[in-house]
């Protein structure tokens, strides 16, 4: 399994119990897809540089996460499908080169 990093925007009209079950959502379909969660860190809300789907700000939280490089794909296409998400990134963390 790789390791990859999440940074996921929700919207802003969620309340922090509404932003806690969004993250609790995503944690599960990781692990139902046989990864898993290594840390979750809730940035907290944040202006947004320009508008995305209407909204000047959003909840930023970022997520370290191990996943099979097959699941990838399905799980990309789950985050787009989520509606309280408005914009995600999703990279390989790479290791650092021993010198």
């Amino acid at each position: 399994m790789k390791t990859y990093e999440l940074l996921a925007i929700f919207k802003p009209n969620l309340d922090a119990e509404e932003i806690d079950k969004a993250v609790e959502a995503v944690s599960s379909v990781i692990v139902n897809f046989g990864g898993k969660v290594d840390s979750v860190d809730k940035i907290g809300r944040k202006k947004l540089a320009f508008d995305v789907q209407s909204f000047r700000d959003g909840f930023f939280t970022s997520m370290i996460l191990a996943l099979p490089a097959d699941k990838v794909a399905e799980f990309k296409r789950q985050l787009r499908l989520n509606d309280n998400i408005i914009r995600t990134m999703f990279v390989e963390m790479s290791k650092k080169a021993a010198v």
